[in-house]
Order: structure tokens, then C-alpha cells, then sequence
């Protein structure tokens, strides 16, 4: 079976979430480009699209919001034909879905089947029989939970591809950090003195951490270091002006001011990120900076990858925890156990603890558990 493979040089990897899922399937992707001398398009969603110019491994991309993902946006039913007629007219020798556990691949897999791909790998619960030519059983969460950077190398080994190289994979324009400057510089910021990122911005409001516990946390850590604040997001500027008022002297709010490829070069130059678990801490996970993260408790596989890291968690608001049952097993075992909460004077203890450890530059905190 693996034999087919090696003759493949045109492969879709089918990726339609957000920017930290696409990054997280990364290694997966290299192992498939250095195994197979291959060219690699993703059908990534409008949101996930952002992070491909920045994505050495990634030669094409196609963009569109499916329905059965999170998005932005839900497109036209007849769009899917048209969708269809542009897989089958790149000619891919194969196609690998990236799931998470907690997904059905099954839309995804419809679509590789409808535009001809010759081969086409996912994990599936349920017996896909032609829908696949290279069926994985699914057995997450209940028998095993793997990281999800595991998961998908585990996927993409399975016919043969691999790679050395696991970190994830970003590209960090290191000519636009002049310019990252002058920005922090004009809102007060000196980056030559320490300084750190808070960013409060999430994709789902099941993982946002309450603003006057922000505060509270900011307030405690400004109190026991000299470190400035950072607040980022996007599209959250009043959300971070609150903060950073709150907070008080020393905090700033960057809300809107960074793109993407600034964004990662401010990541990693930072020497610290105190973030919800969103994309920016796969992001600090690819460029190396260490990340503390206040981790709602909803996917445990989705921490940072192979950087130092430590993670809080809270829990989410019962009107806003998930009504897929696959997921709700997981949370009900996640309850079970006694895990470190993110409240405000744990958030600045273990803030105030990175910080003396980065500017000293010795000893690092072990890497986070390994789920198997």
C-alpha cells in the first residue's frame, strides 16, 4: 500500500480549521513533502489562510469555508460543486484529512471521493469502504489521547512518510522587526527593557478568560516584576484598551496593530506569552518563545509543541460547553483530574517564575506531559 505513494507527486492535505490547527499539522505536511518530492496545496479555511504565506512547506492554497467546521462563513450549497470541479482539475495523486479526534472526517473524505483522488488517507470511525483507499479506525479519546502534532505524524507514517524534523513549522521575517519596534516605541513600550505579551483574544467563547481576572492577574505580576505588558488580539481593541486600563502603569494595548508576519516576529522576540490556548501559542511553540497558557478545558491534545511551557486551566461556562458527546466524554474525565488552576495569583506566581528564568537564561522548564 505504501508503495502507491511513492509515486505521488501532487498531494492535498484538507485542513479547513483555524490558524493553530494548520499549524499543528505542519510536521505532517513536511513529513509529506520530504518523503514524496512532492508539490503540497491545503484546502484551508478563510481563517486558517492567513498562516500559509508563512508556511515554507505549503506551495498552493485553496480557501473555503466548509459548513461543518467553525468558521467565518457558510457558503452557498451550489459552491460545492464548484469546489468539487477545482479538486478534480488539480489532478492530486492523493489526498490526507486532518481531523481532530472530536471531528467527522466524513464531509472531507466526500470531497476527495467526488473530485477522483486516486488515494485518499484519514482517520474514521465508522467503515468509510470505497469512500477510502487508506482507512485509519479511529480509536480517540477513548482509548488513548495523542498530542495532535502526534496524531497527525502517526496518520501521514502510515504510508510512509516521515520526518526528523518534528518542530512546527512558521516562517518569521526577521526584516520587520525594525518596524515591530517603532510600533511598541510609539505606544510607550521600550523593548529594550523587560517586557512580555498578554493576549486575552480567542476564536470560540468557550475559551475566554474573564477580563477582571486579566486585570487581577496583570495588576499582581506588574507588582512583583518591572516587566512591561503587551496586550494583542486582532479584533478585540476594546476588550485589550480594558485591560490595559485596568492593569494600569506599564500595560499597553496593541489591539489591531500587528499583521501576521509582525505578530510572529513580536512572538518571537518576546520573552515570554501569557495567552488563552489559541493559535498565538502554536505560533510562540514554532519561533521557540515560552508560552504560559491559560488553557480552557476543552481539547487537552492542543497544547504548546516542544517549547517551555507551562499550562493553567480553567473551566468552561456550562451554557457554553460542547454538545458533541465525544467531547463531552473527554471533559467529564478532564473534571476528574486535579489540575492547576488558572487563577489570578497563579497566573502571576508562574509568570513572575518564566520571567526569572528567561533572563537568566539557564535551567528550562520540562516539556508538557506527553499524551500517548
Amino acid at each position: 500500500m505504501k508503495n502507491e505513494w511513492k509515486k505521488c507527486r501532487r498531494i492535498l492535505c484538507i485542513r479547513p480549521d483555524n490558524i493553530g490547527d494548520l499549524l499543528m499539522s505542519t510536521p505532517a505536511i513536511r513529513a509529506l513533502k520530504q518523503t514524496f518530492n512532492c508539490h503540497i496545496t491545503v484546502l484551508v479555511s478563510s481563517l486558517g489562510a492567513a498562516a500559509v504565506p508563512e508556511i515554507p512547506e505549503i506551495d498552493e492554497a485553496i480557501i473555503f469555508d466548509v459548513p461543518w467546521v467553525q468558521t467565518t462563513g457558510t457558503p452557498d450549497p451550489a459552491q460545492f460543486y464548484q469546489l468539487v470541479k477545482q479538486l478534480r482539475e488539480g489532478r492530486f495523486d492523493a489526498a490526507v484529512i486532518f481531523t481532530v479526534y472530536s471531528q467527522n472526517p466524513m464531509p472531507s473524505i466526500m470531497l476527495a471521493y467526488l473530485a477522483e483522488i486516486p488515494l485518499r488517507l484519514a482517520y474514521c470511525r465508522e467503515n468509510p469502504y470505497q469512500l477510502l483507499t487508506h482507512w485509519i479506525p479511529d480509536d480517540e479519546p477513548y482509548t488513548h489521547i495523542r498530542h495532535q502534532v502526534v496524531r497527525d505524524l502517526d496518520l501521514v507514517a502510515r504510508v510512509g512518510a516521515v520526518t526528523g524534523e518534528q518542530h512546527l513549522s512558521i516562517r518569521t521575517r526577521e526584516i520587520l522587526w525594525p518596524v515591530v519596534c517603532e510600533k511598541l516605541l510609539l505606544l510607550g513600550l521600550d523593548p529594550q527593557k523587560p517586557w512580555m505579551i498578554l493576549h486575552p483574544e480567542v476564536s470560540e467563547q468557550k475559551r475566554r478568560y474573564p477580563v477582571r481576572d486579566w486585570i487581577a492577574a496583570g495588576r499582581k505580576i506588574r507588582a512583583a516584576t518591572s516587566c512591561q505588558i503587551l496586550i494583542t488580539g486582532k479584533n478585540n481593541t476594546a476588550e485589550a484598551q480594558e485591560i490595559a486600563a485596568g492593569i494600569g502603569s506599564r500595560a499597553f494595548s496593541a489591539a489591531g496593530l500587528f499583521d501576521l508576519p509582525e505578530l510572529i516576529v513580536l512572538i518571537k522576540h518576546a520573552p515570554l506569552l501569557l495567552s488563552v490556548n489559541t493559535g498565538t501559542i502554536h505560533i510562540a511553540a514554532a519561533v521557540r518563545t515560552p508560552v504560559l497558557v491559560l488553557y480552557a478545558l476543552t481539547n487537552p491534545q492542543h497544547t504548546p509543541w516542544r517549547v517551555t511551557s507551562k499550562v493553567l486551566y480553567f473551566d468552561v461556562p456550562v451554557a457554553l460547553q460542547s454538545k458533541n458527546e465525544v467531547v463531552k466524554y473527554v471533559y467529564r474525565s478532564f473534571c476528574a483530574e486535579k489540575l492547576p488552576s488558572a487563577t489570578p495569583d497563579n497566573i502571576a506566581k508562574m509568570t513572575q517564575a518564566m520571567l526569572e528564568l528567561t533572563a537568566a537564561s539557564s535551567g528550562s522548564f520540562e516539556e508538557p506531559h506527553a499524551l500517548s
